[in-house]
């Protein structure tokens, strides 16, 4: 049975405003339409899944997501964030509501706060937050009530306004990777992307330009560092049958140096009779021992073709042969 969320959600000039009290049905899904007693995929056992809908047109388009402990952040595509907590049983509670204090532009179109990225530091919970159209950075603090610091580092520049920074991470050792939609290497061998020696809001932060090759046809969406240090990186495809389809991939940062082009391999393929969508966010946590890999999709504010799905999954080890 559908579980009633309620919350609040305060808006700003051409984002979808939502109102004052907030309906949200989280109805649980199957991994699999065609078998519901599938679990597996590539590496990942199915834990549950749910499809969020909204009674207003604010609620959704969620292109970037982190875990905490029994939460989790999802930032829309204009600068919203809502925020879920969900028990160990897998029922989803009340949420919070809240806008980012600050950002790229004047308003909340996603013209102005197209957040497609989000990462955390761990140890200080500082967030940053990569919008696409105006290739920049952000930092905020923890609780995302205030702005640190920002920057549009001169490497992303000549980014594509709809294809740039499009996902992010603070890896555990300080450095950030950032990769683009669209913007081509040099060469044209694969999809730029940027290592930042530390956070890429410090003035001082030194930066290497290298590319990958996503899977034919795939653009990245999201990406997390696995706890042994190799990289899922999300993938998206857009297309006439099937309508949506989705790829995760693993990179080994190793091999990140100046004009690099890294491979990828890939572990698990999302295309119907799976749940799948137009996924666009990854979070990675820890529960009990185990490796919760969570993935979200983007509805588009309410897109007739789209919808809003939440999948956890646990991530189990890559076999040898895929290392």
């Amino acid at each position: 049975m559908p579980l009633l969320l309620v919350g609040h959600y305060s808006g700003e000039s051409r984002r979808p405003i939502l109102g004052d009290d907030m309906r949200v049905t989280a109805r649980p899904i199957v991994l699999d339409a065609s078998d519901a007693n599938r679990t597996r995929v590539g590496p990942l056992r199915f834990l549950g899944g749910w499809e969020l809908k909204g009674r207003d047109d604010g609620f959704g388009g969620f292109s970037a997501m982190a875990a905490m402990p029994g939460e989790l952040r999802f930032l829309s595509d204009a600068g919203g964030l809502v925020t879920l907590r969900i028990n160990a049983s897998g029922q989803i509670a009340p949420v919070g509501f809240a806008d980012l204090p600050g950002g790229p532009g004047r308003g909340w179109g996603k013209e102005d706060r197209d957040t497609e990225a989000m990462t955390r530091d761990p140890r200080t919970g500082q967030v940053w937050v990569a919008f696409e159209r105006a290739n920049a950075i952000w930092r905020y603090s923890r609780d995302l009530r205030r702005v640190e610091a920002s920057a549009q580092p001169e490497a992303m520049h000549d980014w594509p306004e709809n294809g740039g920074a499009e996902a992010m991470l603070r890896l555990r050792s300080g450095r950030f990777l950032i990769f683009s939609e669209r913007a081509r290497s040099k060469k044209k061998l694969g999809i730029e992307a940027l290592a930042f020696d530390r956070d890429p809001t410090d003035p001082a932060a030194q930066v290497t330009r290298f590319a990958y090759r996503p899977p034919k046809g795939y653009r990245v969406t999201d990406a997390v560092e696995m706890a042994d240090g190799r990289i899922l990186l999300l993938h998206r495809r857009i297309a006439l049958h099937p309508y949506l389809s989705a790829r995760l991939a693993m990179l080994d940062p190793s091999g990140i140096r100046a004009g690099a082009v890294l491979p990828v391999h890939e572990v698990a393929h999302f295309a119907p009779p799976l749940a799948v969508d137009n996924m666009e966010a990854l979070a990675l946590d820890e529960e009990g021992g185990r490796q919760i890999l969570w993935i979200a999709s983007d509805d588009n504010f309410r897109s007739p073709f789209q919808r809003n799905l939440l999948l956890k999954f646990e991530l189990l080890p890559i076999p040898a042969a895929q290392r």
